[in-house]
């Protein structure tokens, strides 16, 4: 569903970015994962975004570029110069909605809470079920003394995403059958992330520099 809202928000920044690309993603029919600032080799604002189904494509990335580019312009959510950076979630993504999770049953994920949930914070577990208020999970960190099987409240999530495993890499290849070579990878190795840097005139290819 495309208005289905997310479990977690961004902050600073990286919200301001948020609000403005929520209503581009809309009218392409894509809805947003994450957007993440790094300052790594100068700053980069990475845009995650997917169609409600969870798939998306390079062509689609270019598109989100190409429509959101002049709203950044005009708006200057980041004051200083950066790179735009559209992608796919990936196969490891953030589980930012309760249809991830839904999706994610049987796969194993970290998932971090907003309070301590029987007696922690942090958990990496297989995801056994999905219900109305709570993810079921079976701990694969858990000692001897503790319980594996807990159910953590989906209003107190804050931070989740899939661990990269050979049986999520075999359940992508096979979604992925069928797509032309370039998006399927190498044999036995996981296709790669969809993405699209801005797609922009050659004259703008540095990075945007704001005043």
């Amino acid at each position: 569903m495309l208005t289905e809202p997310r479990l977690v928000a961004e902050t600073g920044v990286a919200a301001r970015v948020a609000r403005l690309a929520d209503p581009v993603l809309a009218d392409l029919g894509l809805r947003l994962v994450r957007v993440k600032i790094s300052g790594q080799d100068g700053t980069t604002v990475q845009i995650m975004c997917e169609k409600p189904d969870g798939t998306m494509n390079v062509e689609e990335c270019e598109r989100v570029s190409i429509a959101l580019s002049p709203v950044l312009d005009v708006e200057n959510p980041v004051v200083q110069a950066y790179r735009l950076e559209i992608s796919s979630p990936g196969i490891d993504r953030p589980l930012v909605r309760v249809s991830d999770f839904q999706r994610a049953v049987g796969h194993e994920a970290r998932i971090e809470m907003a309070q301590m949930t029987h007696n922690r914070r942090r958990f990496k577990a297989w995801i056994d079920a999905v219900d109305a208020t709570d993810i079921h999970i079976n701990r694969v960190d858990a000692r001897d003394d503790e319980e594996a099987k807990l159910a953590l409240p989906i209003k107190d999530i804050a931070e989740a995403h899939l661990v990269l495993t050979e049986a999520l890499i075999r359940e992508s290849l096979r979604a992925a059958k069928g797509a032309p070579p370039e998006e399927t990878g190498e044999a036995g190795s996981p296709p790669p992330r969809s993405s699209h840097k801005p797609f922009v005139p050659k004259a703008r290819q540095e990075p945007k520099r704001r005043r």
